[in-house]
């Protein structure tokens, strides 16, 4: 059994720009030109996908299984946001983030979000008996 060394109290802070392509107008998951939640959820799984993967043997790495968060407040394109990710909860090779996106000091999303670590080359494996069995 691999020995995962992550920290109980790890937390990790990162900061995105809010470009044309993360609006809610191009995604066309709404009409304006504001952070589209697809989005705020992508930098938090990102942000929770880095903060983890420094503490993975090499071969390993985590896969995003659930998300629930709220998108609370607008935020424009061009806007800076930070996005704090805090590991809260760990079983086996399940985790737990707790999540939040600022834009300044304005919450514009929180909520949770789970990953889970897996080893890369038995995940494609698996991947790709399914497609067989698939017949794709």
């Amino acid at each position: 059994m691999i020995q995962f060394n992550i920290p109980e109290d790890l937390e990790c802070t990162y900061t995105y720009m809010v470009r044309e392509e993360h609006t809610a107008k191009h995604i066309g998951s709404g009409t304006v030109e504001v952070l589209s939640t697809p989005s705020m959820i992508a930098f938090m799984e990102h942000a929770s996908l880095e903060c983890i993967q420094r503490y993975l043997p090499k071969g390993y790495t985590t896969v995003g299984i659930r998300v629930d968060v709220k998108h609370l407040k607008p935020a424009p394109k061009e806007a800076k946001i930070t996005v704090k990710t805090r590991l809260v909860k760990r079983d086996g090779k399940k985790l737990v983030f707790k999540v939040q996106a600022l834009w300044g000091d304005i919450v514009i999303g929180e909520g949770m979000h789970e990953r889970y670590i897996v080893d890369e080359k038995k995940f494609i494996e698996k991947l790709n008996e399914l497609t067989k069995s698939k017949g794709a």
